[in-house]
C-alpha cells in the first residue's frame, strides 16, 4: 500500500498561558527542524481572544454588586509542508505525547490524491 502524501499539515495552538504556549511552539518548531519537516510559517495573532463573564457577587440578592471574569485565550500557528504519511505521523505523534497541560492542539491535514476516474478525461479523446 503506497504511502500517503500532505502537501501541507496546520497545527492551531491554544493556551492560557503565553510563556507556556510561547515554549511548546518553540519544541514544536525544534522537532521539526530535528525531522528535516520545512515549516512552511509560524504565526500568532498580537492580540489575545478575550471573553468576558459578568456575574452576581451573592447568589440570589443585589443585582447591583456584580464582579466581571475575564478569559484570555493566545494562539499559534504552524505550517510544516511536504510529508509523507510515516514522517507525519511519526512528527504529529510526538509533538502530542508532548502536549503541555493547558496548551490544546487542532491539527487540519490537506493530502495530496489522484483524481476520481470520473473527473479523468478518457486517454482517447481529445478535446
Amino acid at each position: 500500500m503506497p504511502d500517503k502524501l500532505y502537501k501541507r499539515i496546520e497545527l492551531e495552538l491554544r493556551a492560557h498561558e503565553p510563556a507556556v504556549l510561547k515554549s511548546y511552539t518553540w519544541f514544536a518548531s525544534t522537532a521539526a527542524r530535528e525531522l528535516n519537516i520545512p515549516v512552511e510559517r509560524s504565526w500568532a495573532p498580537e492580540d489575545p481572544h478575550k471573553e468576558r463573564k459578568t456575574l452576581l457577587k451573592a447568589a440570589y440578592v443585589n443585582k447591583a454588586h456584580r464582579v466581571q471574569y475575564e478569559m484570555r485565550t493566545y494562539y499559534h500557528f504552524l505550517t510544516v509542508k511536504h510529508l509523507t504519511g510515516s514522517t507525519a505521523d511519526t512528527y504529529l505523534e510526538y509533538v502530542q505525547r508532548n502536549l503541555p497541560e493547558g496548551v490544546s492542539m487542532k491539527v487540519i491535514k490537506h493530502e495530496v490524491r489522484k483524481l476520481p476516474p470520473q473527473l479523468v478525461t478518457p486517454s482517447g479523446e481529445d478535446q
